[in-house]
């Protein structure tokens, strides 16, 4: 090894701690040298790079090198990249049916859309907590991949309890039909295979040149009324059932829980980059507009502060983001463990989130999408500063942007480069 690469890499492991310290000890309540910055690129490389946003599902090579550039010029303390995108093959043999995605269904250049269905009716709940494993194989898949519909026509998985009941199973897989979904699968599961080897490793080469990663990749978690809300009832759905069938709901919403609470405790504990230790926990429809307080501690927050409590209980960081306006429930984060979780605000109000949570949960806050992409760089820098001065001061504050998608990158560089500079501490 020569000199020069020698000091690289000391460099480079240098400025891996010097981000790390400042992100850490922002989440911790400690005051770091300055405000951290923290980029959420999403398909923002793509178009920065000169290339279109289908790449991020069918080139893995060119997609990485994408954000790798991007990162390299725009220098954020942290970075989370859309690496957890799968193969767009795998999504077509499959035949996905809550997304479209770039190159498949929506125009290259466009992002990703979700679709939102109702795989899980009103008078199935009794189904799904009877036997949720049985429900998802043969229900569940069937109506959200269109490769998956002869799964529909298997007995039930609890028929395989016994000592050859296995070899009688089996037999139901000799169908053409299902064998046809027996060989998606498999061609599915290579072509993701090959999409994910290329794409794996890509925090250990960005870690090894000084960028720390948002969150690890190992660890999901979500808040229960959103997984159902989401993926089985819909919005529309699952608004119903809060009226109509709230027991069924609820008991939904406790299996969720206790079955997310007992795959964090079975987790490996985090270790090596402290990023591992980060969950991202995106909040969809616990927002002010969505439902009433009284429906918010009863049907919300009681299931997603168990998981939180879980997270912090086994070594992790959650790093909830609170999509819309999260106003009129600041108060029922203080049941949070202090300086232990990490509270993204996408439009919430920051002088009262401030006066609410400061000294006690640190906040990020979003730079408006619409502000990025339409505003003038003194609009920016001004916005930064009105955020530093409102809620920087003692620490606790990270700068962010999420919606970066159309933001045009001279004004993505002045937020980075501003709250460099602006928000230094002492």
């Amino acid at each position: 090894m020569g000199v020069t690469q020698l000091k690289e890499e000391q460099s480079a492991g240098q400025l891996l701690w010097e981000r790390e310290k400042r992100i850490t000890d922002a989440i911790q309540l400690r005051v770091p040298d300055r405000v951290p910055v923290q980029l959420f690129l999403s398909y923002f490389p793509t178009r920065y790079t000169g290339i279109t946003s289908d790449a991020a599902y069918y080139d893995a090579e060119k997609w990485q090198s994408a954000n790798r550039q991007t990162i390299l010029d725009f220098a954020p303390d942290s970075y989370w990249v859309q690496s957890a995108l799968v193969s767009g093959l795998a999504l077509e043999i499959l035949g996905a049916q809550q997304i479209k995605w770039p190159g498949y269904g929506l125009p290259p250049n466009r992002g990703h859309q979700m679709i939102e269905l109702e795989p899980m009716k009103g008078d199935e709940y009794d189904a799904f907590l009877a036997d949720p494993s049985d429900f998802i194989v043969r229900t569940y898949l069937p109506r959200v991949w269109s490769a998956m519909v002869p799964l529909a026509e298997l007995p039930s998985l609890r028929t395989l309890i016994g000592g050859t009941a296995l070899a009688s199973f089996v037999a139901n897989l000799a169908a053409p039909e299902l064998a046809a979904a027996l060989n998606a699968l498999r061609e599915a599961g290579a072509a993701a295979a090959s999409f994910q080897s290329a794409t794996g490793a890509f925090a250990d080469e960005m870690a090894k040149l000084g960028f720390p990663s948002y969150n690890s990749p190992k660890m999901f978690a979500a808040a229960p009324f959103d997984t159902i809300s989401d993926h089985l009832r819909g919005m529309q759905g699952t608004m119903v059932d809060m009226y109509r069938r709230p027991e069924k709901l609820l008991q939904a919403l406790e299996m969720l829980a206790t079955d997310r609470i007992e795959a964090i405790k079975q987790a490996p504990a985090p270790a090596g980059d402290p990023g591992n230790k980060r969950v991202f926990i995106a909040l969809h429809r616990g927002s002010d507009g969505f439902m009433s307080l009284r429906q918010f501690e009863t049907f919300y927050w009681p299931t997603l502060k168990k998981v939180m409590l879980a997270l912090v209980e086994m070594g992790w960081t959650p790093c909830p983001f609170f999509e819309g306006v999260w106003d009129a429930r600041l108060e029922y984060l203080l049941d949070l463990p202090k300086g232990s979780v990490l509270c993204h605000f996408a439009q919430t109000d920051m002088a009262k989130a401030k006066a609410v949570l400061g000294g006690h949960l640190c906040i990020m806050r979003d730079v408006p999408a619409s502000l990025l992409q339409a505003g003038t760089v003194r609009e920016v820098e001004e916005y930064c500063q009105n955020a530093i001065d409102v809620c920087g001061k003692d620490g606790g504050f990270i700068m962010t942007a999420t919606c970066v998608d159309e933001a045009r990158p001279e004004n993505l560089k002045a937020m980075v480069d501003f709250t460099k500079s602006y928000g230094r501490y002492a």
